[in-house]
């Protein structure tokens, strides 16, 4: 955006030269300028402005996959409730896919009976859709598999991705091969 005011600014100075010095003959143009209130100086350009963008759809966002979205509407096994819960919960992510969310909130938001939340939610984990978290208090943390969606910047996406990469190279390493990173230091 700096650049695009910087250019249209070197522009319009530009096309002022221009004019003054009469390389461009041009009739009825009013001579348009700007001074400083404060010190009274004329100066040389116009002001330009360029408005706030305005979101017309409010706060959050999430990126989706859209062959993972396919996968679970076409899945047979996802009930009623499991698709409401997933969707709740897409609406409920805090950056980096985590999500601090008790069943019994899901249960009164979605007017779903617990122990339905707590299939559903059982059902997405088994699925690798939801993936459960740390406990935190009385209730589980969960975080949407970012194969499915993802809040917050790409590039913290793909640091996901290549730390996900790397322990899966770790964990194929120790089963396959046999040695882990403590059997290295030895």
């Amino acid at each position: 955006m700096g650049l695009l005011v910087y250019l249209l600014t070197m522009l319009v100075y530009l096309l002022t030269i221009i004019l003054k010095l009469g390389v461009i003959k041009v009739k009825n143009i009013k001579d348009i300028s700007q001074y400083d209130n404060r010190t009274g100086e004329l100066l040389d350009g116009v002001l330009v402005y360029c408005g706030v963008k305005y979101n017309p759809y409010g706060g959050g966002w999430i990126m989706n996959n859209q062959q993972a979205l396919a996968i679970v509407a076409r899945d047979k096994e996802m009930t009623r409730d499991a698709l409401r819960v997933f969707i709740e919960v897409c609406s409920k992510l805090d950056f980096h896919n985590w999500i601090q969310i008790s069943q019994i909130e899901i249960s009164q938001e979605l007017d779903i009976h617990k122990v339905n939340v707590s299939k559903a939610i059982k059902l997405l984990i088994s699925k690798g859709i939801l993936l459960k978290g740390p406990k935190a208090g009385r209730s589980f943390s969960y975080r949407l598999n970012p194969d499915y969606g993802w809040k917050g910047k790409v590039k913290n996406l793909n640091e996901y991705r290549k730390e996900l990469e790397q322990q899966e190279k770790k964990e194929f390493k120790e089963k396959h091969l046999g040695y882990s990173e403590s059997n290295i230091d030895k």
